[in-house]
């Protein structure tokens, strides 16, 4: 047996020689990033180990660490297998002002929500109803007091509106980090996780935790009673509302990917351990399919796509890449795996939306000119970011339509060129220091964006329509709010025929749910709406494969 003492924290614990050094943190209740579930694909679970212990573990080969970074006694836990006693220090893990979008599209609807309530004079007593069956009886006059929420639970963000159903108003907005992204960034991880009962006991209990906390950060802001929120619309991609509902994911990972949830209903918020109103109820709106969720319903429902005429593509950009084409109001539905590039992860320097993250990249000028958020000093690279850097290089010669990094040689006479370099033998580009970008990260941006093209294309193609027939572009998503037209268009993630038809409508997955919130009777119209929707499932398509490849290049 080996002795693992963990500092900060002073937590000990034994385990088996042999053992993994990421699973005898999570033994000993000791928080290590590890976004991709220890399967070695995002480098972020770094630990320090002293260098007189060195010989009491093993590391398997990655590329993650620099010499300079392994000199200093970083490893990472999940290449890391025990051979004897280790005294380990966490890397840091700051969540802290991360930049979350709670802002969308909205669409006007007459207020008729399902929640009402009618005050009986005669006994002094206020009648709740939820669609106009009886939900609780109040004492007194409680009329005043009648609220909802409309909650947004993305694969890396939650967002959670308390809005007032007497008017219709949001009267405040709280939101955070989905604590499932620290054990698994992307929805095939979180499957494999949930299928087993104590990874979806782990994953339902921290959302809902978490959910709890931020509803009463809003109610605490706008200074209302827990117990007057009678109803949340839970918005999200159909692994997500599995797990919000405990309900276990597994068959969604498998052929033929079919939810156990078909949603368009109510559960009781007290069942999931929501802590609103003692007989609150909880919707969850229609989904399509397994990776065609209710996210993308609000949508629809937001962007009121059933209702343009002309051609619209919705896509929402993120981890999962989904996206519906709307042809004078015949709806096809796809989503392809984008994976978390975009949010940060796999890449080297890689971080999510918080502060010093560098968002902006510009090469047009004499100098590289970066902006950050909060305007910190660069401490990494998000996604909008990473977008920008690969955009700009390709648009400017700095990579080829491969995607490799142009050498001194064949690159044209920038002022930047210079900035490429080799970090341990590896090419790489310098941003601003310590922030680099290195030619995996290409491959990463190249990967992610080729799914989601790939997706336009086939759907496009399934529709009889090219690129050009295209009449606007609308991209949603807390992700996609924060990225540059030109950088699309320069990765080819986009079409060029779509340079001046975007337009990026934020996060209509919130907007959405509180459309529904504020009127019941768009829940039937969008569950009958969704079944006619013609969803493509690209694993089936035999033209996927060419095209993903063929859009591989920038």
């Amino acid at each position: 047996m080996a002795t693992i003492h963990f500092i900060p924290g002073d937590k000990t614990v034994s385990v088996t020689d042999g053992s993994n050094l990421l699973e005898a943190a999570r033994k000993a209740g000791v928080f290590v990033a590890a976004p991709c579930d220890g399967a070695g694909t995002c480098g972020k679970c770094w630990v320090k180990i002293p260098a007189a212990q060195r010989r009491n573990f093993k590391e398997a080969p990655h590329e993650w660490l620099t010499q300079a970074e392994r000199a200093e006694g970083w490893v990472l836990a999940c290449q890391s297998t025990i051979h004897g006693d280790l005294q380990v220090e966490p890397g840091e893990y700051d969540d802290e002002e991360l930049k979350i979008l709670s802002e969308g599209q909205t669409v006007a609807v007459e207020l008729d929500p399902w929640i009402t309530k009618t005050l009986v004079t005669s006994i002094a007593e206020t009648i709740v109803k939820a669609g106009g069956m009886v939900l609780a009886i109040e004492p007194g006059d409680t009329t005043q007091a009648l609220f909802g929420v409309a909650v947004d639970i993305g694969t890396t963000t939650l967002v959670v509106a308390l809005i007032d159903l007497r008017d219709g108003r949001e009267i405040a907005v709280a939101s955070d980090l989905n604590p499932q992204a620290r054990h698994a960034q992307d929805v095939l991880s979180r499957i494999k996780i949930g299928s087993q009962p104590e990874g979806l006991k782990l994953l339902h209990g921290e959302l809902i935790a978490e959910l709890n906390r931020l509803i009463g950060e809003a109610a605490e802001q706008a200074h209302v009673l827990l117990r007057r929120i009678y109803e949340a619309v839970f918005s999200g991609n159909t692994t997500m509302l599995h797990l919000a509902t405990g309900t276990n994911p597994a068959s969604l990972g498998k052929y033929p990917y079919t939810p156990v949830l078909q949603c368009g209903g109510h559960v009781r918020a007290e069942d999931i351990g929501l802590a609103i109103a003692p007989d609150g109820q909880v919707y969850l709106p229609p989904i399509m399919s397994a990776y065609v969720g209710a996210d993308i319903t609000s949508g629809i429902l937001a962007a009121k796509l059933a209702g343009l005429s002309g051609v619209t593509l919705f896509v929402d950009i993120g981890t999962n890449g989904e996206m519906v084409l709307a042809v004078d109001g015949q709806l096809t539905a796809t989503s392809t795996a984008a994976g978390p590039a975009f949010e940060g992860m796999n890449i080297t320097c890689g971080m999510r939306a918080s502060r010093g993250a560098i968002e902006l990249v510009s090469l047009s000028g004499d100098s590289v000119e970066i902006k950050t958020i909060a305007d910190a000093p660069p401490v990494g690279l998000c996604g909008s970011g990473l977008l920008d850097i690969v955009g700009e290089l390709a648009a400017h010669g700095g990579v080829d339509k491969n995607g490799r990094f142009q050498t001194n040689g064949a690159l044209p006479n920038r002022p930047w060129k210079d900035r490429f370099g080799s970090l341990d033998g590896k090419p790489i580009f310098r941003i601003a220091d310590p922030v680099y970008l290195s030619q995996k990260d290409v491959r990463q941006v190249q990967l992610a964006k080729a799914a989601i093209r790939a997706g336009i294309d086939l759907m496009l193609r399934a529709n009889n329509l090219t690129a050009v027939q295209v009449d606007r572009v609308l991209i949603a998503g807390s992700f996609g709010f924060h990225l540059r037209t030109a950088s699309l268009i320069h990765l080819g993630l986009l079409p060029r025929e779509f340079k001046d038809r975007v337009e990026f409508v934020g996060n209509t997955s919130k907007s959405g749910a509180r459309a529904f919130l504020l009127n019941h009777r768009l829940r039937d119209e969008l569950k009958q709406l969704v079944q006619q929707v013609r969803v493509l499932e690209l694993a089936n398509d035999p033209a996927f494969q060419k095209t993903f490849v063929k859009a591989l290049t920038f």
